[in-house]
């Protein structure tokens, strides 16, 4: 299928492709899309592009849509909501006919206006090397033609078409590109600019997809791909690459992952790669609802739902905190686990009994406890006593010098007595909290993990 306005450059391109029929065995048909906003004008253009087909017998299918409303809608300049409703459009009918390739009449001057639009704006290697004569199914079979060039055919074969008033005002970026720059560029530098920029433009290409076949065998290397939405980039391996390839290499995991490159740029790069070099456990939320979480191995990105939206502390504070029955049996159903404490009058440790070792039943002094135990997820300024001097230690260190993943963290039990730590649940207890031959009473402590809800009607 061939996009045609019915201007110049897509006239031009109806004729080349009934031209290479005659030599090639392909079939083609027109789409054209009447955006609306020029009134009469978009109506005279559509008339030429039926007359056009109907006497070269090329099959047509003609869209008409409202531009300046859709454009108010999704607030977005004129140019940009039109290019979006022409590629949906084009994209749709090509599945809907069962159609290989879409052709485009871009051409060299489009290219050259392209290339300084992109270098104005700011871009990488990639937006230098311009509109590429094959994208997917995207084909331009006049990207090695001039604006001039295309002119003269369509005068040798005394053909019409139809000028669009609106290419000729400066209102547009491109337009003021057209008719400011690129004039003085050919008229006052050098006649050959636009062929000039569009060879360096095919070498910059060239070179866009050497770096890409080394990025990709760089990010083989360095990232650990979860799922659509999760990969870690691995600091150490990704340390042996060059700038450039690391860069590249943190861009690419950021635009799949966000599953987008838009509001996706240079600065959040420097973002990630600063956040390489901090401790485990920092983390910095990036557009697009991209989370960046510093692990021991890397950064791990994560595209984030909702809920996972909120700051941590609200998130902490939404999370329960159950006051342990003692004696007795504290049920939580939400983290599938019981817990039950009983009174020890006497002290084992007199008659020669060990202490319990399991991982999951501890002995306390149950004299030193003043207060109600609870057992919850961390908040902030807790901390453990880590020997028996008494010195303490804030959880969150303790987190980073035992490696426990910041994911982790978050959802790790805890018994505590206030912001004081009494037991991490799998991992150790208070020191403060250790009995003696001097302790009086013992409270004893039973986690068990109870069957959730699934399990039990599998088993």
């Amino acid at each position: 299928m061939a996009g045609i306005s019915g201007g110049a450059d897509s006239v031009c391109l109806f004729f080349v492709l009934l031209e290479l029929q005659k030599e090639m065995d392909f079939a083609f048909y027109a789409v054209h899309i009447n955006h609306g906003y020029r009134g009469e004008a978009s109506d005279r253009d559509e008339q030429f592009v039926r007359d056009l087909c109907e006497k070269y017998g090329v099959p047509l299918q003609v869209f008409s849509v409202d531009l300046e409303s859709t454009a108010k809608k999704r607030k977005q300049s004129l140019e940009e909501a039109g290019r979006e409703i022409r590629r949906g459009l084009f994209e749709k009918e090509m599945q809907s006919r069962n159609a290989c390739k879409i052709a485009l009449a871009h051409h060299e001057n489009d290219n050259a206006e392209t290339f300084l639009w992109n270098l104005c704006r700011g871009c990488g290697l990639h937006g230098l090397g311009g509109i590429r004569p094959v994208n997917g199914v995207y084909i331009r079979p006049l990207l090695g033609m001039t604006r001039g060039e295309i002119e003269i055919f369509l005068q040798k074969r005394q053909q019409p078409y139809c000028t669009d008033a609106t290419n000729l005002e400066t209102d547009y970026t491109r337009n003021k590109l057209r008719h400011l720059v690129l004039p003085v560029l050919e008229e006052q530098i050098n006649r050959q600019t636009i062929r000039h920029m569009n060879t360096t433009m095919e070498e910059l290409r060239e070179l866009d997809d050497y770096v890409e076949m080394q990025v990709e065998a760089a990010y083989r290397v360095c990232v650990e791909k979860e799922s659509d939405e999760i990969c870690l980039i691995r600091k150490e391996p990704l340390s042996q690459y060059p700038e450039l390839l690391q860069n590249k290499v943190i861009f690419r995991c950021l635009t799949e992952t966000a599953a987008t490159q838009k509001n996706l740029g240079r600065v959040h790069v420097e973002d990630v790669r600063a956040l390489l070099e901090k401790q485990p456990g920092r983390c910095l939320d990036l557009p697009a609802r991209v989370r960046a979480v510093r692990e021991y191995e890397g950064v791990r990105l994560k595209k984030i739902r909702y809920e996972e939206e909120q700051p941590v502390k609200e998130r902490r504070a939404e999370q329960t905190t159950v006051c342990l029955t003692i004696p007795g049996t504290t049920v939580l159903p939400e983290q599938n686990l019981k817990v039950t404490c009983r009174i020890l009058e006497k002290n084992p440790l007199s008659e020669g009994t060990d202490i319990p070792q399991k991982t999951y039943t501890k002995w306390f002094d149950y004299d030193i406890i003043k207060k109600c135990l609870h057992i919850r997820t961390r908040q902030s300024g807790d901390w453990i006593t880590v020997d028996g001097a008494g010195h303490r230690q804030k959880l969150k260190s303790w987190f980073v010098n035992e490696k426990i993943p910041y994911k982790q963290r978050e959802e790790i039990p805890l018994i505590a007595e206030g912001n004081q730590i009494v037991w991490i649940l799998g991992y150790r207890m208070g020191s403060a909290y250790r009995i003696s031959s001097e302790t009086k009473r013992i409270l004893q402590i039973d986690v068990e993990k109870m069957k959730s809800t699934e399990e039990k009607k599998n088993g």
